[in-house]
């Protein structure tokens, strides 16, 4: 999917898997989250606000910090935690990708025995 330069609360809280509610939310508990808004007040998300709403949520959903422990972590190393948190993304990702790739080989090799029985 080609990235686009703005979204709206709507795909952001789709993407990452929250209400509309909690978004508004975190945007008043982190001023780094400052999506730009139009003349009527409609949200417009870029990239980079998406990237620290995922990392508010890995603090706060994933490592279950509280608000205050998330603040205090993101106040003393917030670049540190990014790139822990891109590192840790990136594995998992790949780690899918290994899933998939073992399930089609297993797939073959089933193939492959199915094909010999049926030669013998």
């Amino acid at each position: 999917m080609a990235e686009k330069l703005y979204y709206s609360i709507s795909e952001v809280a789709e993407m990452i898997g929250v209400n509309l509610s909690l978004l508004r939310y975190w945007e008043k508990e982190f001023p780094f989250i400052c999506p730009k808004k139009t003349d009527k007040r409609t949200r417009l998300y870029t990239q980079e606000n998406i990237n620290d709403i995922k990392l508010v949520y890995h603090l706060v959903k994933e490592k279950k910090l509280t608000l205050e422990g998330a603040k205090k972590r993101l106040r003393e190393n917030k670049d540190g935690i990014a790139k822990n948190h891109e590192i840790v993304f990136r594995l998992q990702e790949i780690q899918k990708e290994i899933k998939q790739i073992k399930g089609q080989f297993n797939t073959v090799l089933k193939e492959i025995e199915k094909d010999e029985n049926n030669v013998v």
